[in-house]
């Protein structure tokens, strides 16, 4: 989660197969939320012209789709275990232990996904460096206790809320799906607000970003 702890490497590019199959047993249909999202990038138009992804954090799921707004594939997610759309300030240089659960939000906003790697080597995908929040595979270091795994094959998005903020994601999303489409540093993620309606992503950090 820190910048103490990781650190911005750009990942190696790497010979990945092509994307054939989905993941998902049925496709899952982008949720309200998602769709009003849809509507709003293809009127502005999508700057990259790249495969992006929508995050609904109410549904605790992604929805990946290509540079014709065509949907690949979905995927449930664990999240920040705090409600909240904005990260506190400074927050992506402290350590995970100064965290307060309060703050571990998943903030909302428009973010280029970048390919970079952990303090142990492991590939991940930068959502808000500077936040310190990550795309990552579902980690089996993480205490029994927090039943990541059984949490994220529940059937609700009740209980999906349990990070500092990164995405959590299961490794063959990850692996099948994620990498091989943003590992050239080229796609993006909108995610959601959920204190917010979804058209103020798109009137306040879209716009302060740039882009449409």
């Amino acid at each position: 989660m820190a910048h103490l702890i990781l650190s911005r490497l750009a990942a190696a590019t790497l010979a990945l197969p092509l994307l054939t199959t989905s993941v998902a047993a049925q496709p899952v249909p982008p949720s309200e939320a998602t769709q009003e999202a849809l509507r709003a990038i293809q009127a502005r138009g999508d700057p990259a012209h790249g495969p992006f992804m929508v995050l609904d954090k109410v549904a605790a799921r992604v929805w990946v789709f290509d540079g014709q707004a065509r949907s690949l594939d979905s995927s449930p997610v664990l999240l920040g275990a705090a409600e909240g759309d904005d990260s506190v300030p400074g927050i992506g240089t402290r350590p995970m232990n100064a965290i307060r659960p309060h703050e571990r939000t998943t903030p909302a906003g428009r973010f280029r996904v970048e390919p970079g790697r952990n303090h142990q080597g492991e590939d991940i995908f930068w959502v808000d460096y500077d936040a310190a929040v990550s795309m990552h595979r579902l980690r089996p270091i993480h205490p029994p206790a927090e039943r990541r795994p059984e949490r994220m094959a529940s059937a609700t998005p009740t209980d999906n809320r349990i990070s500092y903020g990164c995405i959590n994601v299961p490794p063959t999303f990850y692996n099948e799906v994620v990498r091989p489409l943003f590992s050239n540093g080229r796609g993006w993620i909108y995610v959601l607000p959920e204190t917010r309606p979804v058209q103020s992503l798109f009137e306040t950090k879209a716009t302060r970003e740039g882009g449409f």
